[in-house]
């Protein structure tokens, strides 16, 4: 297997340890003797510990393992196995939890880090996924913006992620909205269903029931849900402030997250209110049956819009029709 990760350089304040560590496939690998070094033990010792790891199945060495090819000092290359950082922390409890929890703690710095900023998104899955790079750089920088204000779940990371690698032509709206040229477009004006304040109260007291219980969710704190409800069919002039079902949708979404209309559940509430919105209206699912906008990219969405500037609305709004128009 031929070795094309990033290198990444771990070093201990004191100068003792210095290693050239592989980053690929999104976590980071050491070599037996890379081990022995960092830990400060034998290679048998290192070697025995992860024989007694395979043999407990406490990892399943398939999953933990992998064979690159290796230059060497000589030139020569050579086939070499590597181990995955869950198999480096847990030799790492075995011989010296210290050191061991100071380089998890490193390493897990590091994968947020590539994680967030995009960096594991290397030649190849670019030129394969993506036709405009610098539409997905925005698009990174945007995702990494909203990571900034709100420490990330691996979960919320992997989501926003989603969303580049599921969504790629949405993402090229973002270009559009740099040189003013964004647009609507590919929109319902067909209306099936018009929400109402007491159909949507039903809906949340429904939700209470499976997720509150008598708890906080779903208690309203003002008037804010049904503003938000009254918002998305505004008219000026005689005409439809947000013409389209799709453009209803979304500012559904946005309005009832960003009103913080209920002492706990916002977020959940929103989500829910607005899937149930885009079924009622015929724009849940493709022709073919399957989701227009996925479970993960909904979480993305939601979280983003959250966590999102005043100044954003419009390209967090834009961002979410793209995504449910019929287009997608």
């Amino acid at each position: 297997m031929e070795n094309k990760g990033e290198i990444v350089i771990y070093e201990v304040k004191d100068g003792n340890i210095r290693l050239d560590i592989n980053f690929k496939r999104e976590t980071i690998w050491l070599n037996l003797n890379q081990m022995a070094l960092l830990f400060d033990r034998d290679k048998s010792a290192i070697s025995r510990h992860l024989h007694n790891i395979f043999k407990t199945k406490e990892l399943d060495r398939n999953s933990v393992v992998a064979n690159f090819a290796t230059t060497a000092i000589d030139g020569k290359v050579y086939s070499v196995d590597f181990y995955n950082l869950d198999a480096i922390i847990s030799v790492g409890y075995r011989v010296n939890s210290k050191v061991g929890t100071r380089f998890r703690i490193w390493a897990t710095n590091i994968l947020r880090k590539h994680l967030i900023d995009g960096y594991t998104l290397n030649e190849k899955r670019l030129k394969e996924q993506y036709q405009k790079f610098q539409n997905l750089q925005k698009a990174i920088a945007l995702i990494a913006d909203v990571s900034s204000r709100k420490e990330l779940e691996h979960k919320e990371a992997m989501g926003l992620l989603a969303v580049i690698s599921d969504y790629n032509y949405a993402l090229g709206l973002l270009d559009d909205y740099d040189k003013q040229q964004l647009k609507i477009s590919q929109t319902s004006a067909e209306e099936k269903f018009r929400l109402s304040y007491d159909e949507a109260l039903k809906a949340v007291d429904q939700l209470q029931e499976k997720w509150g219980g008598a708890g906080l969710f779903g208690l309203q704190k003002d008037k804010s849900f049904k503003s938000s409800i009254d918002t998305i069919y505004q008219t000026f002039d005689g005409k439809d402030l947000y013409p389209s079902i799709e453009e209803k949708a979304a500012n559904l979404l946005y309005f009832i997250i960003k009103n913080h209309s209920f002492v706990d559940g916002n977020k959940r509430i929103a989500a829910a209110i607005f899937i149930w919105f885009l079924d009622k209206n015929g724009l849940l699912y493709r022709a073919d049956g399957t989701k227009r906008l996925a479970d993960n990219a909904l979480v993305a969405l939601t979280l983003m819009i959250a966590e999102s500037k005043p100044s954003e609305r419009d390209v967090m709004n834009t961002l979410v029709v793209s995504l449910i128009n019929k287009k997608n």
